[in-house]
C-alpha cells in the first residue's frame, strides 16, 4: 500500500499512524468527498486487495464502516457499491445535515481556540488554491474536510460521527443532482464564517451557515421525477392508444 495515507494529523497537528483497514477507508473516503467515486460504482473486493495491496479482510473492514456511514451499500452475496441516494433521501439528508451544522455552529462557538481558528483558516487557503488552479476534486475535498474539521471542534463526539455520514453523502448527493455549470465559491462563505466565531458572534455565524447551506442546495435539482423501471409505467401512453 501507499504510505499516502499512513499517517493522519490530528487536531494538536501530532501524526498517528493508521491501520490497513483505517488506511483502505481514508482513501476511499476521500475518492468520495472527492467525487472520483460515482454513486453506484461497484467495490470489487479483489480489485480494491489487489490495489491496495492488502487482503480481503483488510478491505471488508474498511467497507463496513463505510456502510455503517451509509455512504457505501454492503448487499449480501452482491459485494458492496457506492450508495445512490433517491430525490426523497438527498432531501431528509440535507434536511438532516442543517440541524447537525446548526448545533456544530454553536458549540464552535463555545469551544473554538484561536489556535483552532488559524488552523482552519489556513485550510480554506488551501481550498482556495485549488479552486484557482482548477483542481476542482481537490476542492471539494477540502470543502467538506472544513465541515468535518468544525464538526472536531465542537467536542461532541456523536455529532463528529454525524457529520461524517452526512458529509460523505451530501458529496454523492451533489454528484448525482448537481445542476451542470454551477460555480464553486465555498471558501469564501467559509472565511466570512470563521470571521464570525472570531466574533463570537453566535447569531451571525448560524445565519452564516444557513445561508452557506442554502447554495448548496440551489445548486441540486431535487425536482423531477425519477426514471422508472416499470415497463408498462414507461409505456403507458402506448398501452392507453391501443385502449
Amino acid at each position: 500500500m501507499t504510505s499516502q495515507k499512513a499517517l493522519s494529523t490530528t487536531e494538536s497537528g501530532r501524526k498517528v499512524k493508521l491501520t490497513q483497514d483505517e488506511q483502505v477507508y481514508a482513501h476511499i473516503f476521500d475518492a468520495i468527498l472527492e467525487q472520483r467515486l460515482a454513486p453506484g460504482t461497484k467495490l470489487n473486493e479483489e480489485s480494491l486487495g489487489e490495489i491496495f495491496g492488502v487482503s480481503r479482510t483488510i478491505i471488508r473492514r474498511a467497507l463496513s464502516r463505510l456502510g455503517h456511514e451509509q455512504v457505501v451499500v454492503l448487499r449480501p452475496n452482491r459485494g458492496a457499491v457506492v450508495a445512490s441516494p433517491t430525490t426523497e433521501e438527498a432531501k431528509q439528508i440535507v434536511y438532516a445535515r442543517r440541524i447537525v451544522e446548526k448545533a456544530v455552529t454553536e458549540l464552535v462557538i463555545e469551544h473554538s481556540t484561536p489556535e483552532q481558528l488559524r488552523l482552519l483558516r489556513k485550510q480554506v487557503q488551501e481550498e482556495q488554491q485549488c479552486f484557482v488552479q482548477g483542481d476542482k476534486g481537490a476542492g471539494i475535498r477540502l470543502s467538506g474536510e472544513f465541515h468535518l474539521k468544525m464538526a472536531e471542534m465542537a467536542n461532541n463526539p456523536p455529532l463528529l460521527s454525524f457529520q461524517r455520514s452526512l458529509v460523505s453523502q451530501c458529496s454523492l448527493i451533489i454528484a448525482q443532482f448537481e445542476l451542470s455549470n454551477q460555480s464553486h465559491c465555498s471558501y469564501d462563505e467559509h472565511f466570512e464564517l470563521i470571521d464570525a466565531i472570531e466574533r463570537k458572534d453566535k447569531d451571525k455565524a448560524v445565519s452564516l451557515m444557513m445561508h452557506h447551506l442554502d447554495h448548496i442546495e440551489d445548486k441540486l435539482n431535487l425536482d423531477e421525477e425519477p426514471a422508472s423501471d416499470n415497463l408498462r409505467e414507461v409505456f403507458s401512453n402506448v398501452l392507453g392508444n391501443k385502449s
